[in-house]
């Protein structure tokens, strides 16, 4: 296992769950920050569904078209509204917090990126889907706020990603000083973005201001998702743990013969050594020498007698078999031998 792994299986648990058990606290800053954005979103909402001078504004500057008066920052422009797009700048972003989560050996920064990109696009999503309004390009009556029909631009999708995407840099920052400076640049991109859409007509004015409002909200509701987010983390290393290191190792077969019981099979002798022959005792008579049997290890060892000491058979009848032609042997034999030695047989 690599080093990183170690450290990212056996340091994280304990950071987990102290992250898990430590509520967001709700400061004064934050108590007014929140109260002030959401009075800002409920007041915009309200003031384009009551046609209100707010209506009235975004039909000044959508007649003034600003992208005929200044027409020379048109080119640079397009290319700046692409920073609230949500692919190009979800993509920049993840792959810096990638590099961060390898760093800090912690899935947290990808985690918080994840969460409020999803909550982004829930809760813009269905107020787009919800009002229905109509873009500047596609309005039909002049001075009406062009609600309740096929449109998806109220809020400002690209306005509330910019403010979410590059505020996650700034939430993640680990000093107060980088904080500060993220903050800066997120609230510059999210500015220019917004202002840029009602640049090009794409946006009434109430669109970006609402855009605005639903980010800031986004961000500020990230601190209630810290337990959710750290449980997630701790599923996922739990999963990570499981699929790499759960299975048990395959055992190898070794390329060594491995000892067996004795009755294996014998090592053949290489071409340098001679054959070792076991011992094996004789049992005889006393002093007598005889031929040494080869060893057999599943016999046992038995006595061996020479041919003097053993019984003699004898055997039962005669040795020649019966024939009927044949009249047993009732007189003496002819011969000069005759009757040296031998007692004449007698019948019955």
């Amino acid at each position: 296992m690599r080093t990183e792994d170690k450290l990212l299986m056996e340091e994280r648990p304990t950071d987990l769950a102290r992250r898990d058990l430590a509520r967001p606290r709700m400061t004064r800053t934050r108590f007014w920050l929140l109260g002030t954005t959401l009075a800002v979103y409920a007041a915009t909402v309200i003031g384009v569904l009551t046609t209100s001078w707010l209506v009235k504004l975004d039909w000044q500057i959508m007649l003034f078209r600003p992208y005929k008066q200044w027409p020379e920052f048109h080119m640079l422009l397009d290319y700046f509204v692409v920073m609230g797009q949500r692919g190009p700048t979800a993509v920049a972003v993840a792959a810096w917090l990638g590099w961060c989560c390898y760093q800090q050996r912690t899935l947290r920064p990808g985690l918080v990126l994840g969460t409020s990109l999803l909550l982004l696009n829930i809760t813009v999503g269905a107020v787009k889907i919800g009002f229905g309004r109509l873009g500047p390009h596609y309005a039909t009556s002049v001075g009406s706020n062009e609600m309740w029909d096929v449109g998806d631009i109220f809020p400002s999708g690209h306005t509330a990603n910019a403010v979410v995407t590059w505020g996650v840099l700034a939430y993640l920052a680990t000093t107060p000083l980088a904080r500060r400076i993220a903050s800066l640049i997120a609230a510059g991109f999210a500015f220019g973005v917004g202002m840029t859409t009602v640049y090009l007509g794409t946006h009434w004015l109430s669109d970006v201001v609402l855009g605005w409002a639903a980010g800031v909200l986004v961000l500020l509701a990230l601190p209630w998702l810290e337990p959710a987010m750290a449980r997630a983390e701790m599923l996922l290393l739990g999963l990570y743990r499981r699929v790499r290191y759960g299975r048990a190792p395959v055992p190898v077969p070794s390329a060594r013969p491995v000892p067996g019981p004795s009755l294996a099979t014998p090592r053949t002798a290489r071409d340098d050594e001679s054959p070792v022959l076991e011992p094996v005792s004789v049992v005889g008579r006393p002093g007598g020498t005889g031929r040494v049997p080869e060893a057999r290890p599943h016999h046992t060892g038995r006595q061996h007698t020479v041919r003097s000491e053993r019984t003699p058979v004898t055997p039962v009848g005669s040795r020649r078999p019966p024939h009927a032609d044949r009249v047993p042997r009732t007189t003496t034999p002819f011969g000069p031998s005759a009757g040296r030695g031998r007692t004449p047989a007698t019948g019955g």
